[in-house]
């Protein structure tokens, strides 16, 4: 095997991980073009389904993502890219991570535990 099986999924998750301090930062996809682009230019591009087309992390924020490693787990149908994180934020809204809601199992309280690193109507003009 070389690589995610694309044939298997057009579309396959990949996850951030900040390189340095182990924190998940996100969830996104990536196709064939972005996943060749990432490993071409080690800047982390994904394919944003929203938008239908390529998405290089950090095109509007400045918030690049620079590639260390890159990982496909033994399904070949999920990818891990652990990244430098540039500001801080891997997040639109503002965090460091997409993962800053906690969610009690107890009670099904949300808390907010992370803090706004950037303020998302200041950096995408809104």
């Amino acid at each position: 095997m070389s690589g995610p099986d694309f044939d298997k999924s057009p579309l396959i998750p990949a996850i951030a991980q900040d390189d340095d301090s182990g924190h998940v930062l996100m969830l996104a996809y990536m196709n064939r073009e972005s996943y060749a682009e990432t490993l071409r230019t080690r800047r982390v591009c994904y394919y944003s389904r929203s938008r239908e087309r390529l998405w290089r992390k950090g095109e509007e924020s400045g918030h690049v993502q620079h590639l260390r490693h890159i990982y496909y787990d033994c399904d070949a149908d999920t990818i891990l890219v652990k990244v430098e994180q540039v500001g801080g934020a891997a997040c639109h809204e503002g965090f460091e991570s997409c993962f800053f809601t906690e969610i009690d199992p107890e009670t099904g309280n949300e808390t907010v535990i992370g803090e706004r690193v950037f303020d998302p109507a200041a950096v995408y003009e809104q």
